[in-house]
């Protein structure tokens, strides 16, 4: 009788365990085969539905001579609409231009002015802020735009462990985001995924002024599911 009891809790014991064998690969005791094409493509719908992102783009320096964006930070949203600072290179000179964003218009107060004036970012070197939530020709659409897309390292910033995916963009979809960009170059980029599939950075560089050498950009993005009411200065 008491190998009969062993027997049934041995059978209960294999059972639970191919149980949650089956659970953990997905069921079937088949592996997930989600491909890396696939994660890009949920964090561009991840970010296509937010309602706004505190984001930042930076570089470290640009080349010699060139006049261009050093940073832009700031929430956009869905609206689409950003509030918040560029710092331009203009002249050698590194000048502070607070933004507003609002259906596609810009405001900058201009250095030594007190006032928001309507201004063409393009005449900077910098894209409209407020257009890098747009889903067809905003950040999001390098995330379906990508070839050559391969899972690389995961690193932790902070307490949240990202996933790399190396890729190349071509020059027409980051042309549309950053209007500097050389449309016909390709651009290496490296995107970061967090665990619950969101972009959380990208890294991307090439020549975003002509040839004068090449930049490296960052864009950050935190603060999913911000909801700012942003109106035009």
């Amino acid at each position: 009788m008491e190998r009969v009891r062993r027997g049934v809790a041995s059978l209960a014991a294999l059972a639970a365990l191919t149980t949650t064998f089956a659970a953990c690969s997905g069921g079937g005791g088949q592996e997930s085969e989600e491909t890396p094409q696939d994660v890009l493509a949920a964090a561009k719908t991840a970010l296509d539905e937010t309602s706004g992102v505190t984001l930042s783009l930076t570089t470290q320096e640009l080349p010699d001579g060139v006049d261009g964006v050093l940073e832009a930070t700031g929430v956009a949203t869905r609206a689409p609409a950003f509030d918040g600072d560029l710092v331009v290179m203009v002249n050698g000179l590194e000048v502070d231009v607070p933004v507003v964003s609002v259906d596609f218009t810009v405001w900058a107060r201009l250095p030594f002015t007190r006032s928001f004036s309507k201004v063409n970012p393009a005449d900077y070197g910098a894209p409209d802020p407020a257009g890098l939530m747009e889903p067809d020709s905003g950040l999001s659409s390098w995330l379906t735009a990508a070839t050559d897309v391969e899972e690389g390292d995961r690193v932790r910033d902070g307490e949240v462990v990202l996933s790399s995916y190396t890729a190349t963009l071509p020059g027409r979809v980051v042309d549309a985001v950053i209007p500097s960009a050389d449309e016909d170059a390709t651009f290496p980029a490296t995107f970061r995924i967090d665990q619950d599939g969101r972009l959380r950075a990208v890294d991307v560089s090439g020549p975003f002024y002509g040839p004068k050498g090449t930049v490296d950009y960052t864009v950050s993005l935190d603060d999913y599911g911000t909801d700012q009411d942003i109106r035009a200065p």
